[in-house]
């Protein structure tokens, strides 16, 4: 059936293949929305600044 080395290298392919996708499965459920959220909750504060600011001046 297989050799070792080719064992070896299969073995190596799944072990790549499944890091990829728990990584891909991290990113998209944890990683990128936290990202999105951080960044907007962050640009919605900077709007507030920016009115009071502008109250403030008036």
């Amino acid at each position: 059936m297989f050799e070792f080395d080719q064992y070896l290298g299969f073995l190596a392919f799944l072990t790549i293949l499944t890091i990829g996708f728990w990584l891909m499965i991290f990113l998209l459920t944890f990683v990128i929305p936290y990202w999105i959220g951080g960044s907007l909750i962050e640009r919605l504060n900077e709007i507030k600044e920016e009115k009071k600011a502008k109250r403030a001046t008036h």
